[in-house]
C-alpha cells in the first residue's frame, strides 16, 4: 500500500496520508480544519458552481469552515450547522441518526428549532468537505426536509469512491478509495 496520495484541488496541491480504516479499506485522509488556503480556494470554486440558494447547511464539524467561507462569498448573513449532540439551549430539536465511513459508529445530527425555522420554505444547499458513502449527506437531507426546507444542491470539495459517479452532487475533484487485499 502506498503511504500518501497527491491531491490537486482548486489550484492547491496536498499530500494526503493514506489511513487504514477497516480490514479491507484505506482512505486518503483529507482534513480541512486549520487549512485556510484549501478552504478559501475550494469555497471560491464551489460557490461558482452552486445554483441560487437561500441558505447553506452543513454537518458539524469539518464542513464548518467551508460553509462559513462560501456563505461569506455569497453575501449570506447566516448558515446552519447540524450539531452532533443535543445542546441545553436547543428547544424541540430535530434529530436524525447517521453512521459515516469515517466515524464508523452511530452518531446523531440535530437542528435547533430556531435553525429549523430559518430553513423552512427556503432553497437549501447542503455543503460538506467530502461525500463518500452519502450517509452523512442523507442524514442532513432528512433534517432539512423535516424542517420544511427545499434541497436545491448538494456540494463538497471531494467525492470519494462511488460518490464521484453520482450526478446529483456538485464537487471539485474525485478522491479514490484504497481497497486492501
Amino acid at each position: 500500500m502506498q503511504d500518501s496520495y497527491t491531491l490537486k484541488v482548486a489550484g492547491i496541491t496536498r499530500q494526503l496520508p493514506i489511513i487504514q480504516i477497516s480490514d479491507n479499506l484505506a482512505i486518503a485522509s483529507f482534513v480541512i480544519l486549520g487549512d485556510t488556503e484549501i478552504v478559501c480556494a475550494s469555497a471560491k470554486e464551489l460557490s461558482k458552481k452552486l445554483p441560487p440558494v437561500d441558505i447553506l447547511v452543513t454537518a458539524e464539524a469539518k464542513g464548518i469552515p467551508l460553509v462559513f467561507e462560501i456563505s461569506r462569498l455569497l453575501g449570506m448573513k447566516q448558515y446552519i450547522v447540524a450539531r452532533k449532540s443535543i445542546k441545553a439551549y436547543m428547544d424541540a430539536p430535530l434529530v436524525d441518526e447517521v453512521e459515516s465511513i469515517t466515524t464508523q459508529k452511530k452518531q446523531i445530527l440535530c437542528l435547533d428549532n430556531n435553525d429549523a425555522e430559518a430553513i423552512k420554505g427556503k432553497k437549501v444547499a447542503i455543503i460538506d468537505d467530502v461525500i463518500s458513502t452519502g450517509e452523512s449527506l442523507e442524514a442532513v437531507e432528512r433534517l432539512v426536509k423535516k424542517a420544511g426546507g427545499i434541497i436545491s444542491a448538494r456540494a463538497a470539495i471531494l467525492a470519494e469512491g462511488d460518490a464521484a459517479k453520482r450526478n446529483d452532487i456538485i464537487f471539485l475533484e474525485e478522491l479514490p478509495l484504497f481497497p486492501l487485499e
